[in-house]
């Protein structure tokens, strides 16, 4: 059976270094080219006339990707630099981005479509704002692995520990963020200690150099091969008789008379054809592009997208995203942008800017616009519905680009997180192969006859929502009932909603797929609103692993009414302690999709309180969330 793949290919990996201004990232990648032969004598020669110019007996290997002028005369970059070279091993793109804060859109940019990151850091100067803001970056990007470079270790004497001062800093850091794949590695790209060889500086250093992470880092794993997308790009007619449809698959892979549907129409057929230059192929996979022809006549044109019956993405004209803003002119909220997803070209605006976040401390604050190089989260409505699904499921099909139509300039990139589904609302329409179907047309939402702040006067506390989330075992039910008894000795009126509870009643009908436990929080999310309304403390306790999913629950609330309480506990000690015996049947396999074994869980990233199960005792925790609830008014 052939594929689309050459036996004996060469692998290719996309890389992107960032760092701060001056931390050698230019040197570095010179250095990697130098030693691996993929300079051309006439490079050599144009950074050796430069270095006589400049009066400097030594040879700058950074003058070999800063090819502006004024990158050489300032001994900056300023723009992506984009290098290509290969080993034996691999194939390389190499994007040297800068590390100015003015060029963070150039930044993302380069890692926008890298399979690994390099972060040097300056030995001498540690870990600073901006290696945290391109960690951060690479991180939102998804960028599946990570490299950290302590570079310049040659101005430091190769001292070990500061070497190991770095790491750690950094590690507290990362923990934070989402990224599964870090490695550490000291190294000098000046003199070439670990970049290409060993050298004998570092002997305490038992790990390997730049160049062996770059060849053997397992790449082929980050594409994603399950979720068939092919958006199509132009109709092959040459005759009467043969209709194709041109295109890249961006994801999964396809053979010849699987069953496909043709979005948005829904429409159903089977693959009839495979067609390459090469010849027709059985089976073709991402990232090949091909022409396909289907066995019924359909309808297909530019940005219709071909996808299996069975596995469909989200269709919707309304969605949240987070935004990196890459203009001078500051976003306007409700003006009409174009926006580029996929081949697929439709008017959109932002309705919504629910927080920018400071890319240095991780937090969320509120603006009234969005200005050159901010990030925020949006929440956007287009003309026409776009296929789409989450970022950090597929990059390909969760991407786009913001276009003003005033200039035709580019002026935002953004990362699609979910479809926008306000829980005061019913459910939006739900795609289906045979169409769109609105399950909740012809309903209205009734007002309530006693309002909130008159049942707030007589209870003498205001109504919150207090959730709860942490690891299975990490003691949410526990503190749950706590809180409730407090909370109740206190003469609050409150409410337990507990997960387990819930899923024996209102949800016994969901499983543990990604859609389902959204659909519980969606659920769960509505009962807590109604309760809310009605004057409750409403304390819910959920595992909740999908920051996406606190957000959303969190979307229902009035600003200051919602408080995220992450229950902290290592995953050890959840096993360790493992109370209803699931963490065992889980690591078994018995249990599919448990979270911390099988699926992720996502920390809160600024949760509004913190409680130590492992380290408090029971009457501490209570007391701090006490505190902290009637600090702001609750109670």
């Amino acid at each position: 059976m052939t594929t689309g793949k050459n036996e004996g290919q060469a692998e290719l990996l996309r890389l992107t270094t960032v760092g701060s201004v001056d931390d050698g990232k230019s040197t570095l990648i010179g250095r990697l080219l130098c030693e691996t032969n993929n300079i051309y004598e006439d490079q050599l020669e144009a950074v050796e006339k430069v270095a006589k110019r400049k009066g400097s007996g030594e040879v700058d290997l950074a003058l070999v990707t800063d090819g502006l002028a004024a990158e050489r005369e300032q001994g900056i970059t300023i723009d992506v630099a984009y290098r290509y070279f290969q080993t034996p091993k691999r194939k390389y793109i190499i994007a040297d981005t800068p590390g100015h804060v003015q060029y963070t859109r150039n930044m993302v940019t380069g890692a926008s479509t890298a399979n690994l990151a390099i972060i040097l850091i300056d030995a001498r100067k540690g870990v600073l704002e901006q290696s945290k803001r391109h960690g951060f970056i690479a991180s939102l990007l998804q960028v599946p692995h990570l490299v950290v470079g302590v570079n310049k270790m040659d101005l430091v004497d190769y001292d070990e520990d500061v070497y190991l001062s770095i790491v750690d800093d950094y590690n507290k850091f990362s923990k934070k963020l989402e990224i599964k794949d870090v490695t550490y590695i000291p190294i000098s790209a000046l003199k070439g200690d670990n970049v290409v060889a060993k050298g004998e500086n570092m002997s305490w250093f038992d790990g390997p150099t730049m160049l062996h992470v770059l060849e053997n880092v397992h790449v082929s794993s980050d594409l994603n091969l399950l979720d068939f997308r092919f958006p199509t790009q132009y109709v092959v007619r040459p005759d009467l008789y043969f209709r194709g449809y041109a295109g890249k698959i961006v994801s999964g892979t396809i053979a010849v008379g699987e069953e496909v549907a043709v979005l948005p129409s829904g429409k159903t057929s089977k693959v009839k054809e495979i067609v390459t230059f090469d010849g027709n192929l059985e089976v073709a996979c991402a990232p090949l592009s091909v022409t396909l022809t289907l066995e019924d006549e359909i309808d297909i044109s530019r940005g219709d997208m071909i996808v299996r019956r069975h596995n469909i993405p989200e269709i919707s004209r309304e969605f949240s995203a987070i935004i990196c803003w890459m203009y001078d002119e500051p976003l306007k909220i409700g003006k009409n942008y174009v926006i580029k997803h996929t081949t697929k070209t439709v008017k959109a605006f932002v309705s919504k800017l629910d927080y920018v976040i400071d890319v240095n401390t991780l937090h969320r604050k509120e603006a009234e616009t969005l200005g050159l190089n901010e990030i925020a989260r949006v929440e956007i409505s287009s003309t026409q519905p776009i296929m789409f699904d989450s970022y950090n499921k597929n990059r390909e099909t969760g991407s786009f680009i913001i276009i003003d139509p005033d200039n035709n300039f580019t002026v935002g990139v953004g990362m699609i997180r979910e479809p926008l589904r306000s829980l005061e609302e019913s459910l939006k329409p739900e795609l289906t192969v045979a169409g769109v179907v609105d399950r909740s047309s012809n309903v209205t939402r009734e007002s309530i006859a006693v309002p909130l702040d008159k049942r707030e006067e007589r209870n003498k506390h205001k109504a919150a929502v207090i959730w709860l989330t942490g690891l299975s075992g990490a003691g949410k039910s526990t503190i749950a009932k706590s809180l409730d008894k407090a909370l109740f000795d206190l003469g609050c009126h409150t409410a337990v909603l507990d997960g387990d509870n819930m899923r024996h009643g209102l949800c016994r009908d969901l499983g543990f797929t990604d859609k389902e436990r959204n659909e519980n929080i969606r659920r769960v999310g509505e009962v807590a609103r109604v309760l809310y309304d009605h004057g409750t403390i409403v304390v819910c306790t959920f595992i909740s692993p999908s920051r996406a999913q606190r957000d959303i629950a969190r979307s229902l609330l009035p600003k200051g009414r919602f408080f995220e309480l992450f229950v902290k506990c290592s995953l050890k000690t959840c096993i360790h302690r493992d109370p209803k015996g699931l963490y065992k049947k889980a690591i078994d396999g018995k249990i599919p999709e448990f979270t911390g074994i099988s699926s992720p869980y996502e920390e809160p990233l600024d949760p509004d309180i913190i409680v130590d199960t492992e380290d408090k005792t029971m009457e501490e925790n209570i007391k701090i969330i006490i505190d902290k609830i009637r600090e702001c008014g609750i109670v």
